[in-house]
């Protein structure tokens, strides 16, 4: 009892101190938020393998088809790419699933074709950021093929297990799982083992000091080898409250983070990481998988005195019109808020004022298609929509991500039957909907088709020939039939495209980093429900950023003071004003200067 007591004051004592540190970097003028570094400056491009570029016929990307694409990657003018995993992986969750995080998974070829790869993208000033899966393995992983042997074997205790003696598990749901159930029996070892995801992702016991030790041993590997940080999957659910405490009967979304993770032992695994690992090496940069931890507790994780994380990834923006929504029972598509997107982008940047930092996207591998998301895909507004969520993206006071294919303003695919699916969580949840009601399911598969992951992970559409251009061969996931319309060789020809226009705002960010990353950040008109309107200043200059997210012409008042001056960019020429306010068309976008 009293080494629980001293465990939990010295926690408690860690925790005040950060929070005692960062109230006073908030009162410093040397606050960790207007401190420069490169990952702050960065343009940071997510890199799907699977689905990027496939250049042996298999119909699976790998690495040998990404170094064949680094001029075009280059020619982006990005400063980092996060590699979605490469790790040896069986694929039950599309390589989530590592059964040898030193290896290379064989569809993606060799660390030979690795070693290549990220000499030419360090040949071309990129660099590489490593997707870590760090709270669960394969089951496939030699860990848990000799843990599920005995309860004696060394590598039992690398994983989570419930003894059968003790009679049925507490309960805890799945993600992944058709029936929802977290714990799964093994029968050498009358235990059951806890998946919080796939029943072939056992989750790894960091409580054992052994295990975390191979964890940081991985990550030593990886660095040695060139690889400029992590981006740590899954991360607040690495520890658990072991007392399984009993889940309450109306248990809520809002009760995940009590029963699944971000537990305070969290911040002793990265405490003890950046300990022994990162900080070990120059400019290396840390991302979390932080959706589920709440807003209020964000700054205890990326508070540079506390030398845990440098930032977070956080799904709000998503979730304002997302899968959240059909729990609830009003999804709707066409529905979209844009007072309270304003309310959620500037609360975050409120959160990051002095201390701290802030990540900005719109997609990713677990999110559908950008354009068909938040903008639209009509062939009369495909383009212009496209080119002014790139706008947003690249204005923000925040690390901003670009997901692979957003770029050409590639679509969602709509799967309409759950046998087209590929996705693991899309599949799984169809059938527990099923054994409800035809219906449910059914209600199910028609959200899907709009917010399904399968949708931004169908394959790079490279031209308008066989597959896209993407293989030679059967595509693991269905190519979306618009490649003759929508792809890179194309694009490339057009110089008013989507393509060239991110590499235009891309170019403008980065000449006036001083404003649109460092600068401040004043939201203007936050009640007018059809254009997103902010400024970014510094001392010297302030810039006004337009964006209208209908498909309406809709105006907007110049700020009082103040007079239009030079364009930076525009997506729809010209940008028009009527007295004293400003006419926008459809989806237009600008960024212009402002004067006195």
């Amino acid at each position: 009892m009293k080494t629980k007591t001293l465990y939990f004051l010295s926690i408690l004592f860690l925790i005040i101190s950060c929070k005692k540190e960062a109230n006073q970097e908030e009162n410093s003028e040397t606050s960790t938020s207007k401190e420069t570094t490169w990952w702050k400056e960065a343009v940071i491009y997510q890199l799907y393998p699977r689905s990027f570029q496939d250049s042996n016929g298999d119909g699976v990307g790998d690495l040998k088809g990404i170094t064949q694409r680094l001029d075009y990657l280059q020619s982006l003018n990005i400063d980092a790419i996060w590699l979605n995993p490469i790790c040896a992986s069986p694929n039950d969750d599309n390589g989530y699933d590592i059964s040898d995080y030193k290896a290379i998974m064989t569809e993606m070829g060799t660390m030979k074709d690795f070693d290549e790869m990220l000499a030419g993208m360090k040949k071309r000033n990129i660099k590489v950021i490593m997707d870590l899966v760090i709270n669960h393995s394969s089951d496939e992983h030699n860990w848990f093929k000799e843990a599920k042997k005995s309860r004696e074997n060394k590598y039992y205790n690398y994983y989570h297990w419930w003894p059968a003696e003790k009679g049925t598990p507490p309960k805890r749901y799945s993600l992944f799982d058709e029936n929802a159930d977290a714990w799964r029996f093994n029968k050498e070892t009358n235990s059951y083992y806890l998946h919080y995801f796939s029943r072939k992702q056992p989750d790894l016991n960091w409580e054992n000091p052994v295990l975390r030790q191979e964890m940081y041993a991985i990550m030593k590997f990886w660095l040695d080898k060139g690889v400029s940080g992590f981006r740590l999957d899954a991360f607040p659910f690495m520890a658990k409250d072991t007392t399984w405490p009993t889940m309450p009967k109306d248990f809520t979304n809002e009760q995940f983070v009590r029963y699944y993770g971000a537990d305070s032992k969290v911040h002793d695994y990265l405490k003890e990481m950046n300990n022994q690992v990162l900080s070990k090496y120059k400019d290396v940069y840390t991302v979390g998988e932080g959706g589920v931890i709440p807003f209020s507790k964000v700054q205890d994780y990326v508070n540079t005195e506390c030398n845990e994380l440098n930032t977070l990834y956080h799904d709000e923006l998503g979730n304002i019109w997302g899968r959240d929504k059909f729990d609830q029972g009003i999804y709707d598509v066409n529905k979209h808020n844009i007072v309270g997107l304003k309310q959620i982008v500037s609360k975050w940047n409120e959160k990051f004022l002095n201390s701290g930092w802030n990540t900005v996207f719109w997609a990713n591998h677990d999110q559908s298609r950008t354009v068909s998301r938040y903008g639209n895909e009509a062939p009369e507004f495909r383009e212009a929509s496209a080119k002014m969520l790139y706008t947003f993206l690249l204005t923000q006071r925040a690390t901003p991500y670009l997901y692979n294919g957003d770029e050409i303003g590639m679509t969602n695919i709509r799967f309409k039957t759950v046998e087209e699916y590929n996705d693991l969580q899309t599949r799984n949840r169809y059938y527990i909907e099923l054994k409800k009601s035809k219906a449910a399911a059914n209600a199910y598969l028609l959200m899907q088709a709009d917010l399904s992951r399968d949708n931004g992970r169908t394959p790079m559409q490279w031209n308008s020939l066989l597959n896209a251009g993407f293989t030679t061969g059967k595509s693991w996931l269905t190519i979306n039939k618009n490649f003759n319309t929508v792809n890179v060789e194309d694009a490339n020809k057009d110089e008013n495209s989507i393509l060239n226009y991110l590499r235009k705002m891309t170019k403008v960010r980065r000449e006036n980093k001083d404003v649109l990353v460092y600068g401040k950040y004043e939201l203007i008109e936050k009640e007018n429900k059809n254009v997103f309107a902010y400024k970014r200043s510094n001392e010297k200059e302030t810039f006004l950023i337009l964006l209208n997210f209908t498909k309406e012409n809709s105006t907007i008042a110049i700020p009082t003071g103040y007079i239009l001056s030079t364009e930076l960019i525009n997506n729809l020429q010209p940008l028009k004003t009527e007295g004293k306010n400003i006419v926008l068309q459809p989806y237009q976008s600008c960024v212009v200067k402002l004067k006195k």
